[in-house]
């Protein structure tokens, strides 16, 4: 390992720094930082090929932002002309996509108002809302959402719907409807989101059986799967650590 380190000088230390930065952004599991800063050149080229490169792949995702945000100033000036619903829709989708939940739920609010017959948006507004805190104004949507589709995408809508009802104190409906999608959704985001609503009522060994699900799920999942659960399982670990006392 010496020798390796002393003939890949001074690029080891270039290594040792990507695989640091990378560490930080992607937060994989705590002793690839142990093997980076104490195996040195070598550790970092280990930890490169077994975490970095993988997510060359989610790099190309990053790419996409260019052509989403020149198809946003397009839609933009076509609307100007042609202030389709249609055109309000891909506008809010392509803005939620953006993370930009305030102007997608505007987007989406003129898209409701020029055509109030399909599902989507409505769905979509409410999901802006949740994001944006507003859980209230979440209700109505999300409620109209699941009503017609209790398993609209893939039963988030209606964990999105019993989390909102928990953010705006309707506990008992949220723990009810909770325990009805948990029966076939296995989304991390919905187990989470019961766990918070368990710990917010002092019930600390429920939440942790919820939390500890989403962590549980790391062992049979392949790679790119789990480096997209990543922040589900920081905040898994971060309600583990709240509820342990």
């Amino acid at each position: 390992m010496g020798l390796l380190s002393h003939l890949l000088y001074p690029w080891g230390i270039i290594l040792q720094g990507l695989a640091i930065v990378h560490f930080i952004r992607r937060r994989p599991d705590n002793y690839w930082f142990f093997i980076i800063l104490f195996l040195g050149a070598p550790g970092a080229i280990i930890y490169l090929l077994v975490e970095a490169l993988p997510d060359i792949g989610l790099v190309g995702q990053s790419f996409k932002v260019f052509p989403r945000r020149r198809r946003i100033a397009e839609l933009i000036a076509a609307i100007r002309e042609n202030p389709s619903a249609g055109n309000y829709e891909e506008l809010g989708g392509l803005y939620m996509d953006d993370g930009d939940y305030a102007q997608a739920r505007a987007a989406f609010d003129t898209a409701i108002a020029a055509r109030a017959d399909t599902l989507d948006p409505f769905y979509r507004r409410g999901v802006c809302a949740i994001l944006l805190g507003d859980a209230g104004a979440a209700l109505p949507d999300l409620e109209r959402t699941v009503s017609k589709e209790p398993d609209y995408d893939f039963g988030r809508a209606a964990g999105l719907l019993a989390h909102a009802y928990a953010q705006t104190g309707q506990k008992e409906k949220a723990e009810a409807l909770f325990r009805q999608v948990t029966i076939t959704s296995t989304l991390s985001e919905t187990y989470l989101n019961f766990a918070e609503l368990l710990a917010s009522e002092g019930r600390n060994a429920e939440a942790r059986e919820w939390a500890q699900k989403v962590l549980d799920k790391k062992a049979t999942m392949p790679g790119y799967l789990k480096r997209r659960e990543r922040p589900w399982f920081r905040r898994a670990s971060e309600v583990l650590k709240r509820v342990s006392t």
